[in-house]
């Protein structure tokens, strides 16, 4: 076969923007590049960020010029393993990360996965966390890292970097959805351009970011699972012992902080605790994630980001495990075996 054959038909074959590794994934930039990276970390065992990761980042170089590289936890053999806490593929990725995505869960890397992670934060890499993030490991309070278990005195990695660490499920798991009403004051906050009709199947958690956070969404809990479902109107318990309305006020479900870290660089965070894979069907959350990058990273947001799915998203419903009453259209499943991150390219 001469070369000029051979160049020729190299030609017409398709690019592939996605280089899939074994255990990791790298979507690289189409159309004009934006010339930042952006690393999502998935890993937890109930809101199926193994599937929503992927689809977010494939919006964001697909139809934002980001190069996006995709971090899971697997079992010994490469399958996708949300329930195994210790692991981190490619770690190494976070040393080119020019912004963070996260939604893991009581994760317990090893400490060299931690490194790469921690020495990402301390140089002010900007972060959007998702729903669990905000309890985001469960390592040893006496490791190197252990000032960030969630459990830790002064909240962990969740209260400390992202405003808010695990608290209480505010609205009934599985049973009670979150409507998201926008705070008013925030209204022409960037991160909200274009963002509508914001609704997730997951529940509102308790949460009380600290002073310097500017919330730009509160969660209504509405008393089904649709997005027409009525407000709720009972009363409970706060943290604090304080009983108050479950809507008087509105949980904070979304905010943003600049935090200066411990190497005196400045984080800027996104946090929202929406952010299942099956909220992520919501085209007003996947619009105030993309917002969230272009802010962080000191981008001009878009007046209308455009987040339409790339090929096909059909996510589980969440949960940690098969559920029993097949009649229930709302069961919660765990995550799905047998799947290695190539085959989600």
């Amino acid at each position: 076969m001469n070369r000029r054959f051979l160049l020729s038909l190299l030609a017409t074959l398709p690019l592939c923007s996605c280089f899939a590794a074994a255990d990791y994934l790298t979507y690289e930039p189409k159309g004009e590049a934006k010339g930042k990276h952006v690393v999502l970390l998935a890993g937890d065992e109930e809101y199926r960020s193994e599937e929503g990761l992927p689809m977010l980042a494939k919006i964001l170089s697909e139809r934002h010029g980001f190069k996006t590289t995709v971090l899971f936890s697997v079992d010994k053999e490469g399958f996708i393993d949300a329930n195994n806490q210790a692991s981190l593929t490619n770690p190494a990725a976070l040393d080119s990360a020019d912004a963070i995505i996260m939604l893991i869960r009581f994760r317990h890397w090893p400490d060299e996965a931690m490194k790469h992670f921690h020495d990402a934060v301390q140089r002010g890499v900007p972060i959007i966390a998702l729903r669990t993030a905000t309890h985001a490991f469960n390592m040893d309070k006496a490791s190197t890292y252990g000032a960030w278990a969630w459990n830790n005195e002064q909240g962990g990695f969740g209260r400390i970097v992202l405003g808010e660490t695990w608290v209480s499920h505010w609205g009934k798991h599985r049973a009670e959805a979150t409507k998201g009403v926008i705070e008013t004051a925030a209204k022409d906050n960037p991160v909200l351009r274009g963002v509508a009709d914001l609704f997730g199947t997951t529940d509102v958690y308790e949460a009380a970011p600290p002073a310097d956070s500017v919330i730009l969404v509160r969660g209504q809990v509405v008393t089904g699972m649709e997005p027409a479902s009525a407000p709720a109107y009972y009363r409970k318990k706060n943290k604090a012992g304080a009983e108050q309305g479950v809507n008087e006020p509105m949980m904070p479900v979304a905010w943003t902080r600049e935090v200066k870290n411990e190497a005196g660089k400045t984080n800027k965070v996104l946090c929202t605790t929406m952010g299942a894979a099956t909220d992520l069907t919501n085209e007003g959350l996947r619009r105030l994630v993309v917002n969230g990058v272009y802010w962080e990273l000191g981008l001009e947001v878009p007046a209308s980001a455009d987040v339409n799915i790339v090929g096909e998203f059909k996510p589980l419903m969440y949960g940690t495990k098969d559920g029993t009453d097949l009649n229930d259209p709302h069961r919660f499943n765990g995550f799905k075996r047998g799947v290695k991150p190539a085959d989600l390219k």
